[in-house]
Protein backbone atom coordinates (compact mmCIF):
# COMPACT_ATOMS: atom_id res chain seq x y z
CA UNK A 1 0.00 0.00 0.00
CA UNK A 2 1.10 3.65 -0.42
CA UNK A 3 0.25 6.68 0.94
CA UNK A 4 1.46 10.48 -0.48
CA UNK A 5 1.66 13.23 2.28
CA UNK A 6 3.34 15.38 4.07
CA UNK A 7 5.32 14.99 6.91
CA UNK A 8 3.91 16.77 10.23
CA UNK A 9 5.92 15.16 12.96
CA UNK A 10 9.12 12.99 13.53
CA UNK A 11 8.89 11.41 16.54
CA UNK A 12 11.39 10.47 19.03
CA UNK A 13 13.79 7.89 18.13
CA UNK A 14 13.60 4.52 20.11
CA UNK A 15 16.14 1.82 20.57
CA UNK A 16 16.86 -1.31 22.72
CA UNK A 17 18.37 -4.62 22.20
CA UNK A 18 16.53 -7.89 21.94
CA UNK A 19 16.27 -11.22 23.81
CA UNK A 20 19.44 -12.59 21.19
CA UNK A 21 21.41 -9.42 22.02
CA UNK A 22 21.09 -7.33 18.78
CA UNK A 23 20.55 -3.75 19.03
CA UNK A 24 17.06 -2.31 17.53
CA UNK A 25 16.06 1.13 16.18
CA UNK A 26 12.68 2.17 15.27
CA UNK A 27 11.69 5.72 14.51
CA UNK A 28 7.85 6.67 13.95
CA UNK A 29 6.34 9.81 12.05
CA UNK A 30 3.05 11.20 11.04
CA UNK A 31 2.08 11.76 7.41
CA UNK A 32 -0.97 14.16 6.82
CA UNK A 33 -3.16 13.69 3.04
CA UNK A 34 -3.22 16.15 1.01
CA UNK A 35 -7.25 15.87 0.48
CA UNK A 36 -9.69 18.26 1.19
CA UNK A 37 -10.50 16.65 3.94
CA UNK A 38 -6.96 16.10 5.40
CA UNK A 39 -6.51 12.07 7.23
CA UNK A 40 -3.01 11.38 9.21
CA UNK A 41 -1.14 8.53 9.72
CA UNK A 42 1.52 7.49 12.39
CA UNK A 43 3.82 5.31 10.87
CA UNK A 44 7.38 3.83 11.70
CA UNK A 45 10.50 3.23 10.19
CA UNK A 46 12.37 0.27 11.83
CA UNK A 47 16.64 -0.38 11.58
CA UNK A 48 18.85 2.17 12.25
CA UNK A 49 20.10 1.68 8.28
CA UNK A 50 16.47 2.26 6.69
CA UNK A 51 16.44 5.42 9.47
CA UNK A 52 19.79 7.01 7.95
CA UNK A 53 18.96 5.78 4.35
CA UNK A 54 14.96 7.29 4.33
CA UNK A 55 16.31 10.22 6.47
CA UNK A 56 12.71 11.20 6.70
CA UNK A 57 12.20 15.44 7.71
CA UNK A 58 9.27 17.56 8.82
CA UNK A 59 7.88 19.67 6.27
CA UNK A 60 8.67 17.19 3.16
CA UNK A 61 5.92 16.14 0.94
CA UNK A 62 6.49 12.26 0.29
CA UNK A 63 5.04 8.76 -1.01
CA UNK A 64 5.40 6.55 1.36
CA UNK A 65 5.35 2.61 1.00
CA UNK A 66 4.12 0.57 3.45
CA UNK A 67 2.92 -2.57 4.78
CA UNK A 68 0.00 -3.12 7.74
CA UNK A 69 0.49 -5.82 10.11
CA UNK A 70 -1.77 -6.63 13.49
CA UNK A 71 -0.18 -8.37 16.78
CA UNK A 72 -2.13 -9.30 20.13
CA UNK A 73 -0.70 -8.40 23.51
CA UNK A 74 -2.31 -9.51 26.58
CA UNK A 75 -5.17 -9.61 25.31
CA UNK A 76 -5.14 -6.47 23.10
CA UNK A 77 -4.44 -6.02 19.41
CA UNK A 78 -1.93 -3.61 18.32
CA UNK A 79 -1.83 -2.41 14.58
CA UNK A 80 2.13 -1.97 13.24
CA UNK A 81 2.34 0.44 9.83
CA UNK A 82 5.60 -0.07 8.55
CA UNK A 83 7.49 1.85 5.70
CA UNK A 84 9.50 -0.25 3.23
CA UNK A 85 10.00 2.72 0.60
CA UNK A 86 10.03 6.48 0.02
CA UNK A 87 9.61 8.40 -2.80
CA UNK A 88 10.43 11.83 -2.69
CA UNK A 89 9.86 12.50 -6.84
CA UNK A 90 6.16 13.89 -5.33
CA UNK A 91 4.81 17.20 -6.82
CA UNK A 92 3.99 19.69 -4.57
CA UNK A 93 0.90 20.55 -2.53
CA UNK A 94 -2.00 21.10 -4.96
CA UNK A 95 -3.25 24.14 -5.60
CA UNK A 96 -6.34 25.54 -3.11
CA UNK A 97 -9.60 24.70 -5.38
CA UNK A 98 -8.06 22.20 -7.66
CA UNK A 99 -9.50 18.56 -7.24
CA UNK A 100 -7.42 16.22 -5.28
CA UNK A 101 -7.03 12.73 -6.49
CA UNK A 102 -8.26 10.09 -4.20
CA UNK A 103 -5.36 8.05 -2.32
CA UNK A 104 -3.73 5.51 -4.59
CA UNK A 105 -5.79 2.05 -3.69
CA UNK A 106 -8.79 4.06 -2.45
CA UNK A 107 -11.81 2.73 -4.24
CA UNK A 108 -14.16 5.78 -5.87
CA UNK A 109 -18.13 4.28 -6.13
CA UNK A 110 -19.43 5.00 -8.71
CA UNK A 111 -22.31 7.46 -9.31
CA UNK A 112 -25.45 6.05 -7.54
CA UNK A 113 -29.06 6.98 -9.41
CA UNK A 114 -31.92 7.52 -7.66
CA UNK A 115 -34.65 5.59 -8.45
CA UNK A 116 -37.86 7.75 -6.89
CA UNK A 117 -36.49 11.44 -8.19
CA UNK A 118 -36.22 12.50 -4.86
CA UNK A 119 -35.64 16.46 -5.27
CA UNK A 120 -32.82 17.86 -4.09
CA UNK A 121 -32.07 19.87 -1.61
CA UNK A 122 -29.57 22.39 -3.64
CA UNK A 123 -31.62 23.28 -6.67
CA UNK A 124 -29.39 25.85 -7.39
CA UNK A 125 -27.01 23.64 -7.91
CA UNK A 126 -24.17 25.69 -6.10
CA UNK A 127 -21.55 23.85 -4.92
CA UNK A 128 -22.08 22.82 -0.96
CA UNK A 129 -19.23 23.28 1.37
CA UNK A 130 -21.14 20.80 4.06
CA UNK A 131 -18.49 17.85 4.95
CA UNK A 132 -21.47 15.65 4.87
Amino acid sequence: MELTGKIIAVLQERGGVSRNGNEWKIQEYVLETMEQYPRKMMFNVFGADRIAQFNIQSGEVLTVSFDIDSREYNGRWYNDIRAWKVDRNVNAAPVAGAPVPPAAGAAVPPPVADPFNTPQMNPSNEADDLPF
